[in-house]
Order: structure tokens, then sequence, then C-alpha cells
């Protein structure tokens, strides 16, 4: 019961999710106007007047191997003053460029009926997968600060800046991990939730193999659950009385005994994971149900709406989202660590079974 997933609205991060999890047959599938591929380094579109290319660009049928698997672009195919191809390239290689083993073209900057709306379309190919080509799309709003493609993102050659200043500033949650703030992974969480304690997993694997994260902890309990708000009001309490490490065991107290957890079980559950934690239960149930407390909570909330999170779980890495349970865990590694690069930092990832070679 506790496990549920709650009623809350999924965030319009659908573009990225989409771009991070395809799977190898989407690079197979017919054009569309789906996020179906996760290319990274970028092609130069050619501009040729010679291309023989039509105003809606198909992508040619599979062939050999090729070094350069694209067709020639129609400058006719680019109407919109604005983005230009420098500026979608820029924005395509920040989102997709931790894939080294994935090209694209922008094929097509098109005017739209929307006035200062552009619509533009990639061309994408995988270099282990020789002769496929794939097609994504998606819209630029006139400010050129946005693109949308079945949801919103920020658009540009630095898209995570504004959101990662944000949480420097506000994410002032129990925090683990390197001292400095240079890879910051702020997790929102809900502690009751199944697919939060999953992630956490993956989390606590990150943490430990890329010794530069430092992760901040912040709460999201679901909309309208006193349960789940109780348990985040609990772990308030025990960071108070014991500090950010005690804090940590109590959300892995309570991520262990989750399966466990009914209406009636709940309470008990939560004072086992206080105990385990080294705080008093007396004394946290009597903290939590201060207004401080809430207050505490909501302001997390707060912070996760202003950052464009309404779900969770939800990771954000130096301002980039990721629906990281929907990430296989070496890609979410591998993004972590691209993320950490274009700040400036670089990672020590420690080597696992999975990337040995």
């Amino acid at each position: 019961m506790m496990n549920k997933e709650q009623g809350m609205k999924k965030m319009v991060w659908a573009l990225g999710l989409m771009m991070v999890t395809a799977g190898a047959s989407g690079w197979a599938q017919a054009p569309s106007s789906a996020w179906y591929q996760k290319p990274s380094s970028a092609v130069a579109s050619p501009a040729t007047t010679e291309a023989q290319q039509v105003a809606e660009p198909q992508a040619p049928a599979p062939h050999s191997t090729p070094t350069n698997p694209f067709p020639p672009v129609n400058l006719k195919n680019f109407t919109a003053t604005t983005p230009t191809v420098d500026e979608v390239n820029a924005f395509l290689k920040v989102v997709w460029g931790y894939d080294p083993d994935q090209t694209w073209s922008v094929a097509a900057i098109l005017k739209t009926p929307a006035p200062g709306v552009a619509r533009v379309v990639v061309f994408t190919a995988n270099k282990n997968q020789p002769g496929k080509i794939g097609r994504s799309e998606f819209f630029v709003t006139p400010d050129g600060k946005h693109a949308i493609s079945g949801g919103v993102t920020d658009f540009g050659a630095h898209p995570y800046d504004a959101r990662q200043a944000l949480l420097l500033q506000q994410a002032h949650g129990p925090a683990e991990g390197a001292a400095g703030n240079g890879l910051m992974l702020v997790e929102f969480s809900d502690l009751l939730n199944g697919r939060a304690r999953t992630l956490q997993d993956e989390i606590d694997k990150l943490v430990a193999e890329i010794p530069q994260i430092r992760l901040v902890f912040e709460n999201l309990p679901a909309d309208g659950s006193p349960y789940a708000l109780l348990a985040a009001e609990d772990g308030v309490c025990v960071r108070k009385a014991k500090g950010d490490a005690a804090f940590f065991v109590y959300m892995h107290g309570v991520f262990s005994r989750q399966s466990q957890f009914t209406v009636a079980t709940l309470e008990k559950g939560l004072n086992a994971a206080i105990t385990q934690a080294g705080a008093d239960p007396k004394s946290v149930n009597a903290c939590a149900v201060l207004p401080e407390t809430k207050a505490d909570v909501e302001a997390s909330m707060a912070l996760a709406s202003a950052a464009g999170v309404d779900a969770a779980p939800m990771l954000v890495v130096n301002g980039r989202v990721l629906p990281s349970v929907d990430i296989p865990y070496d890609t979410l590694k591998r993004i972590v660590a691209y993320q950490a690069g274009l700040n400036g930092v670089k990672v020590q990832v420690q080597p696992t079974l999975t990337n040995l070679k």
C-alpha cells in the first residue's frame, strides 16, 4: 500500500527521458517526431544548393557503412532565422554528448504557423549500427530559451545553468559525499515511494564510485499523503537531533522497511528507523508536529517546483534533470561523468564489473 505510485502529475522532462533511454530498436524505426535517439558528437550540416532533399526531410534508405551516413542538406529546409545550426548543435552536444558512438546532422530549421516558433529536424545515427538512420524533431520557442517535444526543456548551449544556480543557492538538505559543489546531485525523493527506493540503490553506487559527488537530499512527499509527509517530517527531526549522517541511516532504514508498511504499522516502522539512526523516537515524534518542521518540508517541495521537478523520485545532476530509475546504470554514470566534465570537474570513475574491458 505504502509503495504505490502517488497521484502526482508527471514532470515534462519527456524530452530528456526519451533521449537517454532509447533502446537499439529505436534506430531501425521509420522517421518519427519523438525523441527516440541519443546521439552525441555533432556532424556539421553541409549547406549545398545541389541537394535534392525535399522540404519535408526524410531519412535515406539504409546503405553500407559510410563515413558520413547523412543525406546532403538542402538550404530550402532552413526557413527560420533562429535558432541557427550552430545553436542547435551546441544544445545537442550538451544533451547527447555523453555517448561518443552517436552522431547527428541538423536537417531542417523551419518556420511554423506560430509566430517565432521554429521546427527543428535532426537525423541521427549510431556508429555501432551502420546503415540505420533515425529522426528526431522538436520546436524552439521565440525567446530561444525552451525546446518542446512532448514536454518543455531548457534550450541553448548552457541549458542547465539557471537550475544549477537555483539549487546551489537553495538546496540545503542533508548531504553526503564530497565537500565541494563542483559535482552536485540533488535527489528529490519520497521515502514511501517504491521507485525512490530503487533509485537510492543507484545513487548509492554513484556516490561510492565517483568520489567527486556531493549528494543533497530534498523531500518531495506525495501530494495529499499524510503518511509520506510524516516520514519526511521524522527525517527532518532526525537530522536536527543527530546530523546529516544519521539522516541517511534513517532514510535507508525507512527504505528497507517499505514492504512491511501498512497504515497500522507505519508509525512503529518509522520509530524503528529513528532508533536505528541513533535518535530518540519520542523526541523526534514531538519535533515532527512542530510548525517549523512542516515548513522545512514545504520549503523542499517549493524548491522542487521552482526547479521544474514535480514528481518523485528525480535526480538533478549539476542542474540537469534525469529520470534516473528509467536509465541503465552504466548510462546514468556516463551522463554524470559527462555533465561533470562540462562543468570543469574531472571525475575519477571507479571500475565495476559492467564497465571493465
